[in-house]
């Protein structure tokens, strides 16, 4: 008798399977289409999970539909390392975005950024050379500078504007530096302005291309955008677990009929 355990597991399957071909399909397309770092980066992780569900949806399905115990074994053995590794991954996470928080400024409205306040881990993905050229990429693709830049704001409207960790850490610079305000990106240097104490001084410019992309303040600006963003990827994270493991406990119940199933002929023919 077939079992609703295996139809449950082959029904949840087949969902997955369906899933996983337009996920699969977007990271070819973006494979061909990319042609910036930023897209070239999401690329072979958009492949990798398509490709992955793709692999295990249908290694639970035959093994649950057609009841071939062996794929079973395998379908929850992978099921089981993917539970071990998402709740490592959510432990992790939760400790490595634990420490850094904004600063509030004296009559700003907007909070600026430390990379010195967030945690080690963090602190040496960001100052990767590589890493950072590819984030990097990803903040000028999205504009962030640009959009602010076309509020055309006073100086007043400026300072009380509720900037965000990305625009207050990447497209202007650090309060302290003392720069003239023009405009929301374009800050100039007093005459007499040779070098700082501050790096991200050093570093600002006010070409549209350079701005404040490689201080340290954009590097702690999108660490704290990050550190916001965990927090929602949590709950996606916790549901998405449990989901995860009342499918691989639907699943031992299918692998258990299975291998029930197949004993009851061989039993019964020693009869």
């Amino acid at each position: 008798m077939f079992r609703l355990s295996n139809n449950l597991v082959g029904l949840l399957n087949f969902i997955v399977f369906l899933l996983s071909i337009p996920i699969l399909a977007g990271g070819i397309w973006l494979s061909t289409r990319a042609s910036t770092d930023c897209e070239k980066f999401l690329e072979k992780p958009i492949i990798a999970i398509g490709a992955f569900l793709l692999i295990v949806s249908l290694a639970g399905l035959i093994g649950a539909c057609c009841r071939v115990s062996w794929l079973l074994w395998i379908y929850l053995l992978v099921m089981f390392l993917l539970i071990v590794l998402l709740f490592c991954f959510t432990i992790f996470a939760f400790v490595v975005t634990n420490k850094g928080a904004g600063e509030v400024v004296s009559q700003r409205g907007y909070k600026e950024y430390r990379l010195g306040d967030y945690s080690n881990w963090l602190q040496k993905r960001v100052n990767n050379e590589g890493n950072w050229a590819k984030i990097r990429s990803c903040i000028q693709d999205s504009k962030v500078c640009t959009s602010l830049s076309e509020k055309n704001q006073t100086f007043d409207q400026f300072i009380n504007d509720n900037l965000s960790p990305l625009q207050s850490g990447c497209c202007k610079p650090p309060t302290a530096c003392n720069f003239t305000y023009q405009s929301e990106t374009v800050w100039n240097k007093p005459t007499d302005f040779t070098s700082s104490n501050n790096s991200d001084c050093n570093t600002w410019q006010n070409d549209p291309k350079i701005l404040c992309y490689d201080c340290q303040s954009c590097k702690a600006g999108v660490l704290a955008n990050l550190k916001h963003d965990w927090k929602k990827v949590a709950i996606v994270n916790i549901i998405f677990l449990i989901f995860l493991i009342i499918v691989y406990s639907v699943g031992c119940c299918a692998f258990r009929n299975n291998r029930e199933d197949n004993a009851y002929p061989r039993w019964k023919g020693h009869a």
